[in-house]
């Protein structure tokens, strides 16, 4: 496989070169990873480089199940115990909305009812490995609207289990009622056991994992993420949500530090591998048949999501600002859309599907990031609250509120025009009143000048 081996090498280069110009104008590195892997695809000749998708796909795999363990390695259970209520409002209210306006959609696209249904799905959930990423690398774990985007994201992966589940029926010709409540009941259980287990079962998981070696440390969890990553796709719960919740687990122990300085080197080498492969499995020659759908689907997701991040932060207790943020985050459409499109496939529905999912995601996952990474600035611009003064303004209030009282203490005192006034024109039973108001303006003065105000930071900003 020397061939193989250096073209990859190549390809990986090139995306560190492009990756630092990328970087230069706000662009992450996953759109770069993409678009990379779109270049070397069999199905785009006009680079001199291709690569099969079949050579990296485990590894790619791989990618995703530790993105999302290292989610639920950084998931705060008691933030999101503490407003599960307003989780369960918000993402339901933000899932059921994006669903509505992507079946409009389909509707309106005219490809058909059941394919209508699957656009639906493409619209309605983000990508949790882009998501996950972009949190990581903008260094946004510790923002006040992070909560929500992660309770948010739990909740769109449990969706797209239920989804998935009835959408293969629908489209499969599925009639056998029992079929679709036993997998039902089984992915349900599963989800309930492994976040009972993490809520109170820590100090057990702590004692089972624990061990003193580096090296089996990282055997160990490295294992544990990709064994649960398949039990959850055997129950149909999906490999991703399964690594979630084994890192939601390992999340709860003792050595939750200790896993993610281990694990952070290989989420970033494995996540690329995944976003490469992303772009390898993408036809562009296609796109030009599904280009007007695509541009009004971007266009209608942009703006319900915008919309929904405002209801996010009204639900939630945020600042719009924060709510802008939490919308930017989950604009990115991916890997769920991919399956989507692959069951639509599968089952014989209309073949534009394919490369509509493909450019959507492809568009979206160049859009979304570029959007979080500038989220905080353009909320501060469109959000700005009321000026503050400046300390020197400040001081010309003070000023002028003194001269006020002055004039006020003094009131009834003919004023003199400065240069004119002679100390024989003040009558002596006025001097008295004169150096009252003295006396007060300099005790107020001395008062204002002894008081240390102190400056909080906006919470907005």
């Amino acid at each position: 496989m020397g061939e193989e081996l250096l073209v990859l090498g190549v390809l990986f280069l090139i995306a560190y070169v492009l990756g630092r110009l990328g970087k230069m104008i706000g662009l992450p590195a996953i759109p770069i990873y993409m678009l990379v892997g779109l270049l070397a695809s069999p199905h785009f000749h006009l680079f001199p480089l291709s690569f099969k998708s079949e050579d990296v796909q485990l590894i790619a795999v791989v990618g995703l199940i530790f993105l999302l363990f290292s989610l639920g390695l950084e998931f705060d259970q008691d933030e999101f115990y503490g407003n599960l209520r307003a989780l369960l409002i918000s993402g339901g209210t933000r899932i059921l909305i994006n669903m509505a306006v992507g079946f409009g959609l389909g509707l309106w696209i005219g490809w058909g009812t059941r394919e209508a249904l699957i656009i639906a799905g493409m619209t309605a959930t983000s990508s949790s490995a882009i998501v996950t990423k972009l949190l990581i690398e903008f260094n946004r774990l510790a923002n006040r609207e992070t909560p929500a985007v992660l309770g948010i994201m739990v909740l769109e992966d449990v969706f797209i289990a239920i989804y998935l589940a009835i959408v293969s029926v629908v489209i499969g010709g599925e009639t056998t009622v029992w079929q679709i409540v036993m997998k039902l009941a089984i992915s349900f259980t599963f989800l309930v056991a492994m976040f009972a287990l993490a809520r109170f079962g820590g100090k057990v998981v702590s004692r089972l994992v624990r061990t003193r070696d580096d090296e089996l440390f990282t055997i160990l969890f490295f294992a544990l993420a990709v064994a649960f990553g398949g039990i959850g796709e055997i129950l149909g719960v999906s490999d991703a949500i399964g690594a979630f919740l084994i890192g939601l687990v390992l999340g709860a122990t003792r050595f939750r530090t200790r896993i993610e300085q281990f694990a952070l080197p290989l989420r970033d080498v494995f996540a690329a591998f995944f976003f490469l492969n992303f772009g390898l499995a993408l036809d562009p020659s296609t796109f030009g048949t599904v280009l007007i759908p695509v541009i009004v689907a971007v266009v209608v997701t942009l703006i319900i999501n915008t919309l929904g991040g405002q209801l996010i932060a009204w639900i939630n207790k945020l600042t719009p600002a924060e709510g802008f943020n939490a919308s930017a985050m989950l604009q990115t459409r991916g890997e769920f859309v991919l399956i989507l499109a692959t069951l639509a496939a599968g089952a014989g529905l209309d073949p534009r599907l394919t490369p509509f999912a493909g450019l959507y995601v492809l568009v979206m996952a160049v859009i979304g990031p570029v959007l979080a990474a500038n989220s905080e600035r353009a909320g501060a611009v469109l959000f700005r609250k009321r000026r503050t003064k400046k300390p020197d303004e400040q001081r010309d209030a003070m000023s002028e509120e003194n001269f006020a009282l002055v004039e006020a203490a003094t009131s009834g005192q003919e004023a003199v025009p400065f240069g004119e006034t002679e100390v024989d024109t003040v009558e002596p039973e006025e001097t008295p009143k004169i150096a009252e108001a003295a006396d007060r303006l300099i005790e107020q003065a001395m008062s204002q000048s002894d008081e240390q105000t102190e400056r909080k930071r906006d919470p907005e900003y």
